[in-house]
């Protein structure tokens, strides 16, 4: 089960475009969607983040930001980054405080916490940035490691809660 944070600030190293470091209200966005992931070297991980960067416009024309959330350090934040030229945002969350605070579930036991790449499974939430505070507006919790949002499902969401306040 899912619980949601109380608290959804961070400021973490940012490896990618953008400010660094990266903060929610350095954003310029409506919407941040943030895709907490397992390991760099975790395939479904690199898929997602290359499928979405396809994309990315679809999600700047929605008026969102997506901030890939690695379980690295900066330099391997950086070079993840630079390796797949994504156009977003990859933060460094090297001891996963951030991940853990948001919920990011780790299954196995002693084993998967660990290692990432074993243990965390992935997280996707979406936050938005319009009100006097963020707000949580969206999560999907993986139970396995391909178990992950589509970006037609992301896109979607970004619809529908960018519409449900207009």
């Amino acid at each position: 089960m899912y619980s949601k944070p109380t608290d959804l600030s961070f400021e973490l190293a940012n490896g990618g475009v953008g400010p660094d470091p990266l903060r929610l209200d350095a954003l310029e966005a409506n919407f941040v969607v943030l895709l907490f992931q397992r390991d760099h070297l975790c395939g479904n991980c690199r898929n997602q983040v290359q499928e979405i960067a396809a994309r990315y416009e679809e999600f700047r024309e929605r008026n969102a930001v997506v901030v890939s959330v690695l379980p690295e350090s900066k330099e391997r934040a950086a070079e993840w980054a630079a390796s797949y030229d994504l156009p977003f945002p990859v933060v460094a969350d090297p001891e996963s405080t951030t991940a853990d605070r948001f919920g990011q579930p780790v299954r196995f036991g002693f084993l998967g916490e660990l290692h990432d790449l074993l243990g965390r499974m992935p997280l996707a939430v979406m936050i938005d940035l319009r009100g006097a505070e963020p707000r949580l507006v969206y999560s999907y919790v993986g139970n396995a490691p391909s178990d992950r949002p589509t970006i037609e499902g992301l896109l979607l969401e970004l619809d529908h809660k960018r519409n449900a306040s207009e």
